[in-house]
C-alpha cells in the first residue's frame, strides 16, 4: 500500500511509500520511486505454510475440490485428479461450468454447487483469477486454498491470509502428497525423509 505523509509544521508532502513485505516476514516503508521498491515489488516476497505446515494440511484433510479441472487427458489438472483419485483417500469435487462428468464423477459448476464445504480447494486457473477464486472460497467458508504449480498471484496470496485463508501456492497438491507419502523416491525426488531404514513395500 503507498502512501504520502504532510509534514503539518512546513505543509509540505513527503514521497510517497510504499509498505513492503520481506521474505523474512518483516516489512518496512520505503520510498516508491526507489530501485529497491521497484525490485522487491518485482520479486516473490511472500512466503507460504512450510513443508511441515503442507503436510499437516494434507494430512488432515478430508475432501479436496479442484476447480478448473479439465476433462482433457493432457492437462495437468486431469493428472493431478487421476492421482488423487487412485493414490488418497480423500473425496473428490471437480468443478468446471463447462463439463458435466470428468473420471467417472459428476461436475459441478462452481463452488457454492457442491455439496460439502471441502476442507481444501486446488486451484488451476491463471494468476489473473485467482483474486476472484479466493472471493468465491470465502463465500463457501472453505479454509484453505491450494494454487497449484506455476501459477502466483502474490497479492491474491496476502490478500486470501488477510481474511484468515490458509494459502498454498505455485505448487503441486499431487508431487506435494506423493512426498510426504514417499511416493517419489523412485523418480528421484527428495521425499523429506530421511532413514537408513528400507522403505515397507
Amino acid at each position: 500500500m503507498a502512501t504520502a505523509t504532510l509534514d503539518v509544521s512546513t505543509g509540505s508532502t513527503t514521497a510517497e511509500t510504499v509498505n513492503t513485505q520481506l521474505a523474512n516476514g518483516l516489512s518496512c516503508d520505503l520510498p516508491a520511486s526507489s530501485p529497491l521498491a521497484k525490485l522487491l515489488k518485482s520479486q516473490r516476497t511472500w512466503v507460504g505454510p512450510s513443508a511441515k505446515e503442507r503436510q499437516a494440511i494434507l494430512r488432515e484433510a478430508k475432501t479436496v475440490a479442484i476447480v478448473g479441472m479439465s476433462p482433457n487427458a493432457a492437462r495437468s489438472s486431469y493428472f493431478v485428479g487421476t492421482y488423487l483419485q487412485q493414490s488418497s483417500d480423500y473425496t473428490l469435487y471437480f468443478v468446471n461450468p463447462n463439463a458435466e462428468e470428468i473420471l467417472g464423477q459428476p461436475v459441478y459448476r462452481s463452488l457454492a454447487d457442491l455439496p460439502v464445504v471441502p476442507d481444501i480447494v486446488d486451484v488451476f486457473r491463471k494468476g489473473s483469477d485467482i483474486p476472484s477464486v479466493i472471493d468465491d472460497v470465502l463465500a463457501v467458508g472453505a479454509k484453505t486454498v491450494w494454487v497449484q504449480l506455476g501459477i502466483w498471484n502474490q497479492d491474491a496470496a496476502i490478500y486470501g491470509e488477510s481474511k484468515g485463508l490458509i494459502v498454498v501456492m505455485d505448487r503441486c497438491i499431487k508431487v506435494e502428497h506423493a512426498r510426504f507419502n514417499g511416493g517419489l523416491k523412485l523418480f528421484g525426488f527428495d521425499t523429506g525423509v530421511i532413514s537408513s531404514r528400507k522403505a515397507a513395500s
